[in-house]
């Protein structure tokens, strides 16, 4: 642009100079001056890549470009910029990192399933005193995830209790949690619920607890039976309820409502992709017509003809996604109005749990993140990376201050995984993503 501006300027003062030294010469060449002139400014705007449309209207001064692109951030709320991913990037950022922690993440640096289940009750539970010791502490199988999923209602009030694993027995470190937490027990006096078969020898690890356990024969039937047991300890049946496929296909978008089903009073009820068990129209029909029923999952999923036989047991919404990440983005997004259900994060301030979509049981191990602390839904990873779903919410949530950054909102998230399961580079791009900006799209300005 520089030098077709140039050009432009001189060849202005060339016909300035001819103008003065001859009124004769002026008018027998100006029409030759100005063609020869547009030409040679045409040849050079093509040179550059620019139109002349962009030499009028764009660029033609540098203070004035940079207000104008100050004025589009405002009036976009600088959402489209926030969604660009980073294309230039630091080899040496993990060399000698002496953190797993950055500023907007907290990272639980574990693999592990049965570990990292405790990890995430010691973050949540304390167990210094009284008013942070859990209730009912769940066990759970590590290796069947649609138990432990549709488990996650237990932790709830007023169980307020973690989900620990066990894999077909209870390891040394998981009674040691239990013996550190200390539940109080819930309405009912129950310490431990163990969800599954366990065997005599197992249960016997138990007998310093009031123990309760819960076990079917089949996911259907156990997720009605954690209904039928939630429901007793509420002293209420919710109309609303989650539907989600018990098929291992669809184990991703099942999964979105891990955290919900922890953070409120609504079950997760299972279906097949074409059929409804006869356990979960039971645990409907309780409903007497009511229920709110929502559906998780496009059609590929759960087709259509399950939605139109759910409907029989009250009003149906379906919240769908194309893949397993914009899944999770529209179970986070959710709202409905009407009756409160969803989390309705579509704006700044608020916590989130990214997981990665290769390890689902860490993903279910912590969901306790949605029932206390920052309250916050879980985001996939797809594979442990970012993709162009996620830039797009992010930029949604991105939150901006208008003075000063301590007014906040904030976000912030916490990464599911070792750097071998989610990188470092990803969660650099997280921290970034989150990060608080002023609202005029100087960054952090002055501050």
């Amino acid at each position: 642009m520089k030098k077709a501006t140039f050009l432009a300027s001189a060849l202005l003062g060339a016909s300035i100079f001819v103008a003065g030294c001859s009124e004769e010469t002026h008018t027998d060449h100006e029409p030759a001056m100005e063609q020869e002139m547009d030409e040679n400014m045409n040849e050079e705007m093509e040179n550059e890549g620019m139109d002349h449309d962009d030499m009028d209207h764009d660029q033609m001064d540098s203070d004035d470009s940079t207000e104008d692109a100050h004025q589009s951030h405002n009036n976009q709320g600088g959402k489209t910029d926030y969604a660009d991913e980073p294309h230039s990037f630091n080899e040496a950022a993990t060399e000698q990192l002496l953190v797993s922690n950055t500023k907007n993440i907290t990272r639980l640096n574990e693999d592990n399933p049965i570990t990292l289940s405790i990890h995430v009750s010691q973050m949540i539970w304390p167990s210094t005193h009284e008013e942070n010791q859990p209730g009912t502490v769940i066990l759970a199988p590590v290796n069947n995830w649609q138990y432990s999923l549709a488990a996650l209602t237990l932790v709830h009030h007023p169980n307020d209790g973690p989900i620990l694993y066990y894999d077909e027995e209870i390891n040394d470190d998981v009674l040691d949690e239990l013996n550190r937490l200390n539940p109080k027990g819930n309405n009912e006096g129950i310490e431990v619920l163990a969800v599954g078969e366990l065997s005599e020898s197992e249960r016997s690890k138990l007998t310093a607890f009031e123990v309760k356990t819960i076990n079917e024969n089949n996911p259907a039937a156990f997720a009605q039976m954690v209904e039928e047991e939630f429901s007793k300890t509420i002293d209420t049946v919710e109309e609303a309820v989650i539907i989600g496929s018990m098929e291992d296909s669809a184990k991703e978008y099942t999964l979105t409502a891990a955290n919900w089903i922890s953070h409120m009073n609504e079950s997760l009820l299972y279906v097949n992709s074409d059929t409804i068990p006869e356990e979960t129209k039971e645990a409907l029909a309780q409903r007497e017509g009511s229920a709110k029923i929502y559906v998780l999952g496009p059609e590929k999923v759960i087709n259509q003809t399950v939605v139109s036989e759910l409907e029989e047991y009250g009003d149906v919404v379906r919240i769908e996604g194309e893949n397993a990440v914009s899944q999770s983005i529209e179970m986070a997004s959710f709202k409905d109005t009407e009756t409160g259900f969803g989390w309705g994060i579509t704006e700044p301030g608020h916590g989130l749990v990214f997981a990665s979509t290769a390890s689902p049981e860490l993903a279910i191990a912590a969901a306790p993140f949605a029932h206390l602390g920052k309250h916050a839904p879980m985001i996939w990873l797809d594979e442990g990376e970012l993709t162009q779903d996620l830039f797009n919410y992010l930029a949604q949530i991105k939150p901006e201050f208008q003075e000063d950054p301590t007014e906040g909102p904030y976000n912030h998230g916490y990464l599911i995984g070792t750097f071998d399961t989610i990188s470092f580079n990803t969660q650099g791009i997280l921290d970034e993503k989150l990060e608080i900006v002023s609202a005029d799209g100087d960054g952090h300005g002055q501050h």
